[in-house]
């Protein structure tokens, strides 16, 4: 098997994962790393033992065959347009753009270059994703009639190091987590005909409070942070779907089925795994875990596995797709047609979609051979990193700041104690001040002097009577 090489554009966080699983992807081999931030790309490839260099060095190398895309959402379509220009086949992370319009402009490279385009997410590729698309086509609840989708959170700023673009244009909760759940409920009932919604903004600043360099930032959030929708698939079916990042605590399950002969519980999109539960015609639940299904066991963190992750899984298929001339299954069309859905709910309004088609069936087989599922831990990082990343110029603004706020500080402190005894002392004789730094001598002075001013105040009294 002859060995395509990869390089990633975007070393930002998403980028490790990606980085950590692509080797366990058949005859792939990550070659480069690039992004607009050289020190960052240094970083990861030191990280990794892959080359750092830049965008347009890594877009000319012939021994790259496909770009995986992992900047932000604002450069996605941009960035993937010039990969496709440059020959390469893509793969980008979610949303395919920031927008309906430049997102087809993508797929339309890609088909013009007769060039694949893949994009995130692939999650339900995943074991989860999986057996709950059995389910729906066995017809275990007969035919789906309606549903349920709650993705509720209060954001990402308590958690992600830089997390501005998330409350951007392309961001929001639709457009970096909806996108999961939408592209799960496309693959389970196939496309959405029809869109009506409502929008609102619940907090119009957010402040990070995650630890690291942009701690206590503000940030101006310019997209809508709660939207209500109801999405009417082509099949008949109508779904309630709420995506906010204005909610604290909830008890939503994430997707719910409601069918003609019982309901499915669905799990959590956002992940490759997890327990699908059952209902017949009202009958208690009955769960089925996938957890010893092809990619369906926890992997991540590598140090104490909870959650199947296996991100880059659509890069491995995709690949694998180009070497047999099959279909992919997180391809460019799909991600187009989620994301016209999206733009639709955060526009808000009623709105009929393009017609769009349901993704075939990730296959076991196909899921057992495109991806390794031993994925290992990341390798340590090397000891320069950490210290290219610590601001360097942050250092020397705090001392000045400490020192001038501790001037002030020791000063005062200091004239006030010595005032006071001088003041005290003042009134008597040179004798008196000789002993000032005769602490005791100085108390039983003040204690005197009370009691002869008392004796003073008695002879006086005496008088005037």
């Amino acid at each position: 098997m002859d060995e395509i090489g990869v390089g990633v554009v975007g070393c930002g966080n998403i980028s490790t994962v990606y980085l950590n699983n692509l080797p366990h992807a058949p005859g792939v081999k990550v070659r480069a790393v690039a992004d607009m931030k050289p020190e960052v790309a240094g970083a990861q490839g030191a990280r990794f033992g892959v080359p750092a260099m830049s965008v347009d060095q890594l877009l000319a190398r012939d021994d790259i065959q496909v770009v995986v895309n992992l900047t932000v959402p604002a450069s996605h379509g941009a960035v993937s347009l010039s990969a496709l220009s440059a020959g390469k086949h893509v793969f980008s992370e979610k949303p395919l753009a920031i927008d309906v319009e430049l997102g087809r402009r993508v797929v339309e490279a890609a088909a013009v270059r007769d060039l694949m385009v893949g994009c995130a997410p692939d999650t339900f590729l995943g074991a989860g994703g999986r057996l709950s698309r059995k389910m729906v086509d066995e017809g275990k609840v007969g035919r789906i009639l309606s549903g349920t989708a709650f993705l509720m959170s209060h954001g990402m700023e308590h958690w992600h190091p830089d997390p501005e673009f998330f409350f951007k244009k392309g961001g929001g909760p639709v457009l970096d987590v909806g996108v999961y759940y939408i592209t799960a409920l496309v693959n389970l009932l196939g496309p959405v005909a029809r869109v009506q919604s409502t929008t609102a903004t619940g907090f119009p600043e957010r402040i990070v409070t995650s630890e690291g360099p942009r701690k206590g930032y503000r940030i101006t959030v310019e997209t809508p942070t709660t939207c209500l929708a109801m999405l009417e698939f082509a099949s008949g079916a109508l779904l309630t779907f709420v995506a906010t990042w204005d909610v604290w605590r909830h008890t939503h399950p994430p997707i719910e089925l409601y069918g003609t002969e019982g309901s499915l519980r669905v799990p959590d999109p956002n992940f490759y795994g997890g327990v699908v539960e059952v209902s017949d015609r009202g009958g208690d639940w009955v769960r089925q875990d996938s957890q010893s299904m092809p990619l369906g066991r926890a992997n991540w963190p590598a140090e104490a596995p909870t959650r199947a992750n296996y991100r880059a899984l659509g890069v491995a298929d995709m690949i694998a797709a180009i070497r047999t001339g099959r279909a992919h299954h997180a391809s460019g069309r799909l991600a187009l047609h989620v994301l016209e859905v999206m733009e639709a709910i955060v526009k808000g309004g009623s709105i009929e979609m393009t017609p769009a088609e349901r993704p075939a069936a990730f296959e076991e087989n196909d899921a057992a051979e495109v991806f390794d599922a031993s994925v290992t831990p990341p390798p340590p990082s090397p000891k320069p990193a950490p210290s290219r990343r610590r601001p360097a110029k942050k250092r020397p603004a705090k001392k000045p700041t400490a020192k001038k706020a501790k001037k002030p500080a020791t000063k005062k402190p200091k004239k006030s104690v010595t005032k006071k005894p001088k003041r005290a002392v003042g009134k008597t004789s040179k004798k008196a001040v000789a002993k000032k730094p005769k602490r005791p001598v100085a108390k039983k002075r003040t204690a005197k002097k009370p009691a002869a001013k008392k004796k003073k105040t008695a002879k006086k009294a005496r008088r005037g009577r």
